[in-house]
């Protein structure tokens, strides 16, 4: 009978599992904040504001300021932490290694956009992602902007989910992430955007920031194959 339910519980695309902190990246992710004892997220790369609403459903009471460039995203943004006294939606920036304006290419799915070039390895696994037009906006170091955001009180733990420029991200916030407990990027292991840095390029990178891996959670697999794409590592400060 439990076989027979979970083949109908995944058949309509859903799946069943027992929530643990070892059994769930988000369990997982919540425990490692609340070992840290984090009390602000910078979210970069929001979107629609996903990863805000994932925290809160799985137990994070801190404040959230997330960070968002597309116009339509960003609305959407706005409204969600509108409703939330402690999750701020920052002013509409792409967050990269300089200020100033930068155009962005706008994907069918939203969250694909980016700042890069899609290669075909993205588009092929994942045709609604690909591109259907572009958008000038505001480009911010988090550097330039943090201290509206930061104080000394702050224990800081920083997603970073920009479609392949992340390295561009970390190159903008040396000072910011030099004060961060608990760090959340994405990794690639195949190229996905023109330019970008694969996972053995970035681990490289956050480990000479002083961090190490913790955790991984899977995002992005080619449904034609299964091979997977890209993940999410957690990093915490090396003790």
């Amino acid at each position: 009978m439990k076989s027979l339910a979970k083949r109908v519980i995944r058949g309509l695309g859903y799946d069943l599992r027992r929530y643990t902190y070892t059994t769930s990246p988000s369990g997982q992710r919540i425990a490692i904040l609340k070992h840290h004892g984090v009390n602000l997220v910078l979210d970069i790369g929001a979107n629609t504001g996903g990863f805000g609403r994932s925290l809160r459903e799985d137990g994070y009471t801190g404040a959230i300021v997330s960070f968002e460039p597309m116009k339509a995203a960003h609305d959407v943004l706005v409204a969600a932490a509108s409703k939330d006294s402690l999750w701020r939606a920052a002013p509409r920036a792409a967050i990269g290694a300089e200020d100033g304006e930068i155009e962005m290419h706008v994907a069918a799915n939203s969250e694909s956009s980016s700042i890069l070039d899609m290669l075909e390895a993205h588009s092929a696994a994942a045709p609604q992602s690909s591109y259907i037009g572009t958008e000038k906006v505001p480009l911010r170091r988090l550097d330039s902007i943090a201290a509206e955001y930061v104080n000394e009180r702050s224990t800081l733990f920083v997603k970073i989910d920009t479609q392949g420029y992340e390295e561009q991200v970390l190159r903008g916030c040396v000072n910011i992430i030099g004060r961060a407990t608990v760090l959340q990027l994405e990794l690639t292991l195949l190229p996905l955007y023109a330019g970008q840095k694969l996972m053995q390029e970035m681990l490289c990178i956050v480990g000479e920031m002083g961090f190490e891996l913790w955790g991984v959670e899977p995002v992005f697999a080619d449904r034609r194959n299964g091979r997977m794409l890209q993940m999410d590592g957690i990093f915490c400060r090396c003790l």
